[in-house]
């Protein structure tokens, strides 16, 4: 069977925030697609080196990654694409999160970088039972080299923060958090540079994705599949919807497509 190219975002497509852990069957998916000869992708808008999530790379045995939405790609463990948003944006998206009060930023390395960090420090309560975040100002990032930020409030803040920045784009990955990241950052970037680093033909690739920051990858891989607990609107561009994460979402694709048997 020809090899295909397999991409899988993180939370709550491989990783259950329901049991905070990935579902046994998706790791046999992943085991069984490794000893096919596949080439398997994390495609996340994490950054793997930061202190909530380094400790997870290794238990995933993945060959290549997609971090930050695009702007990081690594084959192996080589760096293969790194791209940094531009000094500018940055500082003036800081600017408005400042002056509006909504909460903007980073982790980077072990600390977090957030305009109004009570806002954050309240979602995580209300999400996980306490907040363990490193809080430091969010000014010592403007001289940093970062790649993208996240934004944490509710819609009509985001539609605002869209409208004073065309220049960039700000995907959903749950109800309370988005990417930000500049308009021509996207994992579909991610999933084209590593097609053209394995010799893969995009044709050959599946992308499994359960929220907005997983549009454009779907949308560009051979056959994009939506895990049954994805919002709707990316059920209705996905190629493929199977049952949600805690229901064996992984396996079921896997055997549908006879990737696995």
């Amino acid at each position: 069977m020809k090899r295909k190219m397999i991409a899988f975002d993180y939370d709550m497509t491989l990783y259950d925030h329901a049991t905070w852990s990935i579902p046994e069957s998706a790791s046999r998916a992943l085991l069984k697609l490794k000893q096919r000869g596949n080439i398997l992708v994390l495609a996340t808008g994490r950054d793997m080196d930061n202190y909530y999530s380094r400790d997870m790379i290794n238990s995933l045995n993945m060959d290549a990654r997609i971090e930050q939405n695009g702007t990081k790609i690594i084959a192996g463990n080589e760096l293969i694409y790194d791209h940094r948003m531009e000094k500018n944006l940055l500082g003036r998206l800081l600017d408005y999160g400042i002056a509006k009060q909504y909460c903007l930023g980073v982790t980077a390395g072990n600390y977090d970088y957030y305009t109004c960090p009570d806002i954050l420090n309240d979602i995580d309560i209300r999400r996980f039972g306490k907040c363990k975040r490193n809080f430091k100002p969010p000014e010592l990032i403007r001289d940093m080299d970062i790649r993208t930020i996240l934004f944490w409030g509710n819609d009509d803040q985001k539609t605002d923060l869209e409208e004073h920045f065309p220049e960039a784009k700000f995907r959903r990955f749950d109800v309370h958090g988005a990417d930000v990241m500049e308009k021509e950052c996207s994992k579909a970037n991610g999933l084209r540079l590593l097609c053209r680093h394995y010799d893969v033909d995009i044709s050959d690739t599946f992308s499994f994705g359960d929220s907005m920051n997983d549009m454009e990858i779907l949308e560009t891989a051979g056959t994009g599949i939506a895990m049954g607990n994805s919002c709707a609107e990316l059920k209705e561009e996905a190629d493929y919807v199977t049952t949600a994460i805690g229901e064996d979402g992984i396996w079921n694709a896997c055997i549908h497509f006879g990737l696995i048997g």
